[in-house]
């Protein structure tokens, strides 16, 4: 039993389905005027991970074709045969989807099961199904799933739809084509040979860098928003402003470097990028729930 659960970890794609309830959480904190109730926290930890992993998995079932092409992922449950009966990849993924809206409809409200229902739905099917295989569009309009769990974290403490959440959201649909498209030229050849038209594929490397760097630009500007309208303070401010130079340095150097390594470099940077900026958010309104 031990074995076949290590067998199936790898389809719910753990540290994605982290960042996501991650932000998710930091949304809740962000939106919450009070004290957080510690169940509520809770209930969207675990209805977050469950339909982020239900969209992962199902996502494995449905790329296993391309999967077993890619140098990359060729080595995923399915493809490599340590999962011989893909059927239950997808009966996996429909329970955790089915749960998780079911659970956060009931435990805590229709908002947050909405948000979580297009998210998923965005990216089990507009992105994996519809999008991935026909244009470089994909990832822009797929990866705005992300998003969706940042609107179900806000919801969370309330659930009518308000200010703080909807522009940690827009900053969570910025930084997905940076982060998405330097990966996208580490492993361009892998994209090549399974006919998937990623950006890099379409256009080439140079080109994207341009693309990333425009993108970082208004991810960047995005990130000022809860600022100037008052919802988060100096505090943030200032890391916002540290963390966007950062990024946008890196860019400025794939620029002008179109490697693998810068461009993995580049990556890595959007990972820190995110994690500190939502971090700062946590801090600040600490902070001034303190004051």
């Amino acid at each position: 039993m031990h074995i076949e659960l290590k067998n199936y970890l790898p389809l719910f794609k753990l540290r994605i389905s982290l960042l996501i309830t991650f932000s998710a959480v930091v949304s809740l904190i962000s939106t919450s005027s009070g004290d957080i109730s510690i169940k509520n926290a809770l209930l969207l930890i675990i209805v977050t991970m469950m339909a982020s992993a239900g969209a992962s998995a199902f996502n494995h079932y449905f790329d296993m074709d391309i999967d077993s092409v890619m140098e990359r992922t060729r080595k995923r449950p399915i493809p490599s045969g340590i999962i011989n009966d893909s059927k239950k990849t997808l009966f996996i993924s429909v329970i955790l989807f089915v749960t998780s809206i079911l659970l956060s409809f009931t435990a805590i409200n229709y908002m947050v099961a909405l948000h979580l229902f297009l998210g998923a739905v965005v990216y089990a099917v507009i992105y994996t199904v519809w999008l991935k295989r026909r244009t470089w569009l994909n990832i822009i309009i797929g990866g705005s799933a992300g998003s969706f769990a940042v609107l179900a974290g806000g919801a969370s403490a309330t659930p009518e739809l308000c200010m703080p959440p909807l522009l940690l959201a827009t900053i969570m649909f910025f930084w997905t084509p940076s982060h998405f498209w330097s990966f996208a030229i580490v492993h361009r050849e892998d994209y090549e040979k399974a006919g998937i038209p990623m950006l890099p594929v379409v256009i080439g490397n140079l080109r994207t860098t341009r693309y990333i760097l425009l993108n970082t630009i208004l991810l960047v500007i995005s990130s000022f928003l809860p600022s100037i309208f008052g919802y988060l303070g100096i505090f943030y401010t200032i890391v916002a402003v540290a963390v966007g130079v950062f990024f946008l340095t890196r860019n400025i150097q794939l620029l002008f470097e179109t490697s693998k390594d810068m461009a993995l470099k580049n990556f890595k940077a959007s990972m820190i990028y995110l994690g500190v900026l939502l971090s700062a958010v946590i801090v600040d309104v600490s902070i001034s729930k303190l004051l």
